[in-house]
């Protein structure tokens, strides 16, 4: 009987050296085709820039206490952007107003995290998840508290815009 030994390991073949990287020739063809690529690039940041700027512009309207009694009807939000109630009600507010006719109402964020919007909150007596009705005049007519739907909001904006009294305009 023949005994049984031991298998030899296999011999690995060497593995080769990479080969040595060509420098890539640039022809027109391919220049063309970074053009293009950058061209495409350029076209899609220039509009990632436009709607972040339309954006901030519009954050900033939004926060401008001052547009408050000047003529026309504003639903003040007083906000608070810690908190979650307060961000789930912006929203809401945001999509019932996009229903509605754009010059309708104004929308403005009275922060209370500002000095200014904090001031704002306390000469009305209002806390953080309120929404406040203010005819053209800067009269507050409505209150809204606590968290509330599209749903619901939408009808008490619509009912607001029609019976707030506008400021006169000279």
């Amino acid at each position: 009987m023949k005994k049984a030994g031991k298998a030899k390991p296999k011999k690995r073949a060497a593995k080769a050296a990479p080969a040595p990287q060509r420098a890539a020739k640039m022809d027109r063809r391919a220049l063309l085709g970074w053009m293009k690529i950058g061209g495409v690039a350029a076209v899609a940041l220039g509009g990632v820039g436009y709607l972040t700027v339309s954006s901030v512009m519009a954050t900033i309207a939004e926060h401008d206490l001052s547009r408050i009694g000047t003529g026309r009807p504003t639903v003040v939000q007083i906000h608070d952007p810690n908190c979650t109630m307060c961000i789930a009600l912006q929203r809401e507010a945001r999509a019932a107003l996009s229903e509605m006719e754009p010059e309708a109402l104004d929308y403005v964020v009275a922060n209370i995290r500002t000095a200014e919007g904090r001031a704002y909150a306390n000469r009305h007596h209002a806390r953080h998840v309120t929404l406040l009705l203010v005819d053209g005049r800067g009269r507050v007519r409505q209150v809204l508290e606590g968290p509330n739907t599209r749903e619901t909001l939408a009808p008490a904006f619509a009912a607001h815009a029609a019976r707030a009294p506008r400021a006169p305009t000279n």
